[in-house]
Formats: C-alpha cells, sequence, structure tokens
C-alpha cells in the first residue's frame, strides 16, 4: 500500500518511537491522526506534521471510539494503524522485604500494553472493513509495538513482558482472521531504543546497554523503527509477522 494519500492514526504519537512514526508517515504523505493521552505532547507532533489530533486512554472502549470517529470525519477511516503506546512499572513479584508485588501494578501494565493495543486494533479493523479494497486487495494495515522483551523477559518486568508476549501473540489469530478482508497485520518488537522509557535509566548504563548490542553497538534510533514501519505499510507481502528490530541483541536476565 502506497503511504500517500492515506489517512493513517499513530498511538503514543506525542514522544518516542510515535512521534517519529508520525513524523515519517506524514513526509510519505498520509494524513496523520496523532493519538496520545498527553494533550499537549500530541498537539505538539500534530503542529509539527500538520496532523490532526485525539486524546484518549487507549484501553478505554468509549474514549477509543470516539477518537475513531473523529478521525473518520477528517478524512475517512485510517487504512494505517499503528500502535506505539505503551508503559512500563519495573517491580519484583516478591520484593527484597519479602513482600508481593502489587497486583494493581501488573493489571495496569497489562491494560494499557495489552488491552489497548487490542482495543486499537479491533476498532481499527472494524473500521477498515468498510473501506473499499485498493488494487492491491487491500483495506488497510495494522502495525503494532511488542518488544525483545517479549521473548527475553528480564528481572522486574514481568508485567511488561506479559503485555508483550500478548501482543506477539495475538498477531498471527489476527491476520488469519483478518486477512479475508484484505486487512495485514504486522508486529515490531523492538529493542534497546532511544526513548522516554529508558532515559529514565542513568547515562553510564544506558551507554553499557548500547555497548551490548551485537551491531550497531548504540540504542535504536525512533527513526528506525519509523523506518520499518514505512516499508510495512508499502509491502503487501508482510502479514501475520512478528519482526524484531534489534541488532541482534539477545537480553540477559537482568
Amino acid at each position: 500500500m502506497k503511504t500517500d494519500g492515506h489517512v493513517a492514526l499513530v498511538t503514543g504519537a506525542g514522544s518516542g518511537l510515535g512521534r517519529e512514526t508520525a513524523r515519517a508517515l506524514a513526509a510519505a504523505g498520509a494524513q496523520v491522526v496523532c493519538l496520545d493521552c498527553n494533550r499537549d505532547a500530541c498537539e505538539e507532533t500534530a503542529r509539527e506534521i500538520g496532523g490532526s489530533v485525539a486524546v484518549c486512554d487507549i484501553a478505554d472502549a468509549a474514549g477509543a471510539e470516539a477518537a475513531f470517529a473523529a478521525a473518520s470525519e477528517t478524512g475517512g477511516s485510517p487504512r494505517i494503524v499503528v500502535s506505539c503506546a505503551g508503559i512500563d512499572t519495573p517491580g519484583r513479584i516478591v520484593g527484597k522485604d519479602g513482600v508481593a508485588a502489587s497486583l494493581d501494578e501488573f493489571a495496569t501494565v497489562v491494560t494499557t500494553n495489552l488491552i489497548g493495543t487490542y482495543n486499537i486494533l479491533r476498532l481499527a479493523a472494524a473500521g477498515m472493513k468498510r473501506l473499499e479494497p485498493l488494487e492491491t486487495g487491500e483495506r488497510g494495515v495494522i502495525v503494532n509495538t511488542a518488544s525483545v522483551v517479549a521473548f527475553e523477559g528480564q528481572i522486574g518486568h514481568t508485567a511488561y513482558a506479559a503485555s508483550k508476549a500478548g501482543i506477539a501473540g495475538m498477531t498471527l489469530p489476527a491476520a488469519r482472521e483478518l486477512a479475508r478482508s484484505g486487512i495485514r497485520v504486522v508486529t515490531i518488537a523492538p529493542g534497546l531504543f532511544e526513548t522516554p522509557m529508558i532515559h529514565r535509566i542513568p547515562e553510564d548504563i544506558r551507554q553499557t546497554l548500547g555497548e551490548n548490542v551485537p551491531f550497531p553497538s548504540r540504542l535504536g534510533q525512533p527513526a528506525e523503527f519509523a523506518l520499518l514501519v514505512s516499508h510495512i505499510v508499502e509491502n503487501v507481502m508482510l502479514n501475520g509477522e512478528v519482526v524484531r528490530l534489534d541488532g541482534a541483541i539477545r537480553l540477559p536476565p537482568i
């Protein structure tokens, strides 16, 4: 599918991977709807790229439905939907004090990352099914974001690993179900990238993490994530796949 001339919706567009993806899609000619729970950050991205704004919690059914309805009014149902929004709340299952982890904290991460991604997926697919197919037979493409932590979860990241493994796991069945409607589903599993999440880590540790990447021996750049999104959109044969974007790193336990 050519990006030019189509409506694209990007979640997490206020920062990091989402902001860079919104930039790349806009530069390729898409009419981009920037969705984020942070209005100020979302509006900043939208102003920069000439896009529109939708503010909601991705795990909120009514809020996301309203966001898709607003997006449809600006240029029709999005044919390109990229889910980048996500959170991480590190914590051990049992702390050093012997106290069990907070169930609410686990549920919050899973709700935002997994249920939120599914919420966007279901609404995107419903809107795409109503569109006329393009000359390629496609009606749309949905790109989700997992993580290499889904496969090599580190100590203290049980909730994040579980949520991202869920996103990876629903990729193939979603792609198989939606294939009859010409809707593709692909997931990117990024490694260690320069995002606000990783910037919570002290700089010296970030540098060490980057050096541990086999090649290139550095942290990934959001523009490199966006480049893969752009390729997925335009390559009709990419479907039902979880693509690692990680410089060949395999994470240690901690």
